[in-house]
């Protein structure tokens, strides 16, 4: 549920402004260019204003945005398909969400992103959330810090209108690594008609198991990493509604005509406390999430396989392969 640290020693505040040459410098993958034409330059809408950004001939196209939704001003990845210059085509999108303690980077600088999705015909959009539990919290104590405005409200018509995609249910996916998977479920529930297709890599899937453990872990992660003290459902009491709009295995019809992927690790490593209370806890709370879907008729594949708490490549791999064969083809 919380992750390793980020793959730079470089603070967040300290990229917040930075310039494009240091994008160009490794940072966000902007140099990876497959070409010398420019993409054509995106522009500012949907309550987001570019205040930094390295667009380039290649795959991987980085932006930063000011937003009221977020009092610092978060970045976001763009991953192109092969071709995605010249084609003309359209292309489904997935929204890929990193885990707690990590940022926009992650993927692409820890998990080989470029690599894995070589040759597919899918856009990936990789956006900052901080540890902010893809929230929008009870309290902040250090400005705003409303992640699920930002994501939905904002970003995802502002990608639709900069780049070729498919503007519609079927032209969606959205997955995440553990803070992440829980993000992906949560935004694939309460936003039934962005995604047809919903992945969740070691991320909770229920919220009240073992006494509320995970709103627990949320209130307590994000306090201390994103919002200064604040905390995403409150304390000492919850704000009920939200756990309940929030929690997946409440909200099971919501999965409904969606193609879902689970993966959970069995065997967490027993001198590893912190990989060990991660990973149980999934493990458990996804298989919660099975058996609810199960007894509703909802269709499903899951994964259980040995190790604890990471994102698997190869799962990841298998889990494109099905998104794909669920989204629209690009055209």
């Amino acid at each position: 549920m919380l992750d390793v640290p980020p793959p730079s020693s470089i603070s967040r505040r300290r990229l917040i402004g930075g310039s494009a040459a240091a994008a160009a410098a490794g940072l966000f993958g902007g140099a990876l260019a497959g070409s010398s034409a420019a993409a054509q330059a995106a522009g500012d809408g949907y309550g987001l204003r570019i205040v930094d950004r390295n667009e380039n001939g290649g795959r991987l196209q980085y932006y930063r945005f000011a937003t009221d939704a977020i009092e610092w001003d978060p970045g976001v990845n763009v991953l192109l398909p092969d071709g995605y210059h010249s084609s003309g085509k359209r292309y489904p999108v997935l929204y890929l969400l990193h885990g707690g303690n990590a940022d926009f980077r992650t993927f692409h600088l820890q998990d080989n992103i470029v690599g894995l999705t070589a040759g597919r015909e899918v856009i990936v959009v990789m956006p900052d959330a901080s540890t902010g539990w893809y929230c929008n919290p009870v309290t902040s104590l250090v400005g705003p810090r409303n992640w699920e405005t930002f994501h939905i409200a904002q970003l995802l018509p502002w990608v639709d209108a900069n780049f070729r995609t498919f503007a519609e249910y079927n032209g969606r996916a959205v997955a995440g690594f553990s803070m992440g998977g829980f993000g992906a479920l949560k935004y694939a529930a309460k936003y039934y008609g962005h995604f047809c297709s919903v992945s969740s890599h070691s991320g909770p899937a229920s919220l009240r198991r073992d006494f509320g453990l995970v709103v627990h872990w949320a209130n307590a992660t994000s306090a201390a990493l994103d919002l200064g003290g604040g905390t995403v459902y409150g304390v000492p009491f919850w704000d009920e509604a939200r756990v309940n709009a929030d929690n997946p295995v409440q909200r099971i019809p919501s999965f409904q005509n969606k193609r879902i992927f689970l993966a959970a690790g069995t065997s967490p490593d027993p001198i590893n406390w912190f990989d060990t209370v991660n990973e149980t806890q999934v493990l458990a709370g996804q298989r919660e999430f099975r058996g609810a879907l199960a007894r509703a008729g909802i269709p499903h594949e899951w994964r259980e396989v040995p190790g604890g708490h990471f994102f698997r490549h190869d799962l990841f791999v298998q889990d494109l392969n099905g998104m794909l064969g669920r989204l629209r083809r690009a055209g």
